[in-house]
């Protein structure tokens, strides 16, 4: 290996346990589990312990043993549901199911009956009896993602579930009780939220028993060389290939690189850059450019409040601007209305959002 390279793929025999710029790498373990020998316990897979991620883990460690309700505020892509998988691994529900629901894919009408259950003839397309989340989750743990997209009229019925620990199907007028973990996690600002009343306060509280807030890949750096590596060794095994060495360059515009898309966007690179490796040597890709944040305007001016305030709703509604959760709802705006105010004010989502 030259020395303008990054060893990635050490032989089996060196490669175990080995210390390098402060983290392990695990390529002979990943090779053992790919020939079907017995799986690492789940903490041991993940990537970044021994870095940005160590204090994390210590929290995660202290509240898992505990019923406590965990709350995961980080951005989209930083890996929040790899924290809720160990907030249960930990913890003495390990045994049993960890369920999850996305908040946010599922329609709103449905999500009631997707937490809850629903009997037969409950609604129309009822045609048999449906046992929700939280029933499933029993003695296990419940992780609800995207939370701060959970429908305000449902929200106090989630509310009563973690107060009382029992509920009601859809349709039913038997109360159940349930024993659930819940893990909830927002890429959201829930307080700002309740402040606006789109997300009930003491719910908000209900959930923030025990925060945990996830960096950004930005703000822990020293992780994105095992990230990088490990993400090779993934995708290099999964298409057949063998990558020996990442240049020293290529890796350096990737630990200088902002990552607004976080450990997914970083994914997401690799693979593509795998794919079009040649030679064992990991191809280098353009990487996308980053706008960074506007600079506070020291005098605005009535103009500069509005587009602020469209900029700042729009980036809360992901960029959707119809819809119950749109950013012309936030506003109280028409949609038409709102994409007219963008147009004159010069506001255009991100080339990877539509706006529908």
């Amino acid at each position: 290996m030259s020395v303008a390279s990054s060893s990635v793929l050490q032989t089996n025999e060196n490669a175990k346990n080995m210390p390098r710029n402060g983290f392990f790498y695990r390529t002979a373990e990943l090779g053992a589990n790919r020939e079907g020998h017995q799986e690492l316990p789940f903490v041991e897979t993940i990537v970044g312990r021994r870095g940005g991620l160590r204090g994390i883990l210590a929290l995660v460690e202290a509240v898992a043993p505990t019923n406590m309700t965990v709350l995961i505020a980080g951005e989209t892509g930083t890996g929040k549901e790899v924290i809720a998988r160990a907030v249960h691994e930990f913890s003495p529900r390990r045994e049993r199911s960890l369920v999850k629901v996305n908040c946010a894919a599922i329609p709103t009408g449905l999500l009631e009956s997707e937490l809850f259950g629903h009997e037969r003839g409950a609604f129309t397309g009822a045609v048999s009896s449906y046992v929700g989340r939280f029933a499933l989750a029993d003695r296990g743990t419940l992780f609800l993602d995207e939370i701060g997209d959970m429908p305000l009229e449902l929200q106090p019925k989630l509310l009563r579930v973690l107060q009382e620990r029992e509920f009601e199907a859809v349709g039913s007028t038997r109360t159940r009780r349930v024993d659930v973990r819940v893990v909830a996690a927002t890429n959201q600002d829930l307080q700002q939220m309740a402040r606006d009343r789109e997300f009930r306060e003491d719910l908000y509280y209900r959930l923030n028993v025990f925060p945990v807030y996830l960096p950004a890949l930005r703000e822990r750096k020293a992780d994105i060389p095992e990230l990088v590596e490990y993400f090779v060794r993934q995708f290099a095994a999964s298409v057949d290939k063998s990558i020996e060495s990442i240049p020293l360059e290529t890796m350096r515009s990737l630990v200088r690189h902002h990552w607004p898309g976080n450990i997914r966007e970083l994914q997401n690179y690799i693979a593509r850059a795998v794919i079009l490796s040649n030679d064992g040597v990991l191809e280098a890709l353009p990487l996308e450019s980053y706008q960074p944040p506007e600079r506070e305007i020291p005098n605005p001016t009535l103009e500069d409040k509005v587009r602020r305030e469209i900029l700042a709703a729009c980036r809360r509604a992901n960029w959707k601007l119809g819809g119950p959760r749109g950013a012309a709802a936030r506003l109280g705006l028409k949609r038409t209305t709102l994409f007219y105010k963008m147009k004159r004010l010069g506001i255009e989502p991100p080339t990877d959002h539509s706006q529908d």
